[in-house]
């Protein structure tokens, strides 16, 4: 009979303190990095590195004819996959678009470094009084280049 007992409360314990560590939701860090298939791998690479100013990051041996790597911030990447056959079709900055931040207050000189290279951009001004820069890459990509909120 004792061994029962014990039995039972293992098991009770064993149970309870599953049921205490069960997850609600997963916990997300930050991102480690964003995967966009392309058509052009170098068309893509240069502009992410020439227009955006991404800092290339060193791919395997065994996948440099297929991807390019770039810095977004600290542990956060672009990566570049050779293979997109399809255009990209919600080129659009009210559709799907990924957004960077661009320094407080650089929203007229990356309008000038755009306007120079005679690539097309979007312009506006937040509900905040920050202001949101458009691009798109030449997959057709939307790039939301974001000053942060103006205080």
């Amino acid at each position: 009979m004792n061994y029962f007992k014990v039995l039972t409360v293992f098991f009770a314990l064993t149970l309870s303190k599953g049921i205490a560590q069960s997850q609600t939701a997963i916990e997300i860090l930050g991102y480690n990095h964003v995967g966009l298939y392309v058509k052009d791998l170098k068309e893509s690479a240069k502009f992410y590195r020439e227009i955006l100013g991404l800092k290339p990051v060193d791919v395997p041996d065994n996948l440099v004819a297929i991807r390019r790597w770039f810095q977004i911030a600290p542990n956060q990447q672009l990566h570049l996959l050779l293979g997109r056959n399809e255009p990209v079709t919600n080129n659009d900055k009210n559709g799907g678009h990924f957004s960077l931040t661009i320094p407080k207050n650089s929203a007229d000189k990356i309008e000038a470094f755009l306007k120079e290279r005679n690539l097309p951009y979007v312009r506006q001004k937040r509900f905040d009084g920050a202001y949101q820069i458009y691009v798109t890459d030449p997959d057709g990509y939307v790039i939301e280049l974001n000053e942060p909120k103006v205080e």
